[in-house]
């Protein structure tokens, strides 16, 4: 019933902003830690940023200072804004949350060319 989806990936070129969404139902996104993943081809699944039911958020180094995490109470709709992308930004990018198990949506696939 847990369902997790996925938007607004694409092609970009470096230095360009990307809006990604992931819109929830069966789940209320404000009562849990929200994250978003990233995989490239051929590496793991790496966590790039969470929010906290209190609003408090967490970025991985390389993301840090160029992309904001955030969700809509009222939407029940998490974002990721990607500016100032790179090429090591390409991969998936997967929404994830735990409630007694690992919820994960379908993924998005964000390219950024040179």
């Amino acid at each position: 019933q847990v369902q997790l989806v996925e938007s607004g990936g694409g092609s970009v070129q470096a230095g360009g902003s990307l809006r990604l969404s992931c819109a929830g139902s069966g789940i209320i996104f404000s009562f849990n830690a929200m994250d978003w993943y990233r995989q490239a081809p051929g590496k793991q699944r790496d966590l790039v940023a969470y929010i906290m039911p209190d609003d408090r958020t967490w970025y991985t180094a390389s993301v840090r200072g160029r992309f904001t995490i955030s969700r809509d109470n009222a939407a029940n709709t998490l974002y990721l804004q990607m500016n100032s992308t790179k090429p090591e930004d390409t991969a998936v990018y997967y929404c994830h949350t735990f409630d007694n198990y690992d919820y994960w949506g379908q993924g998005t696939k964000v390219t950024v060319s040179s």
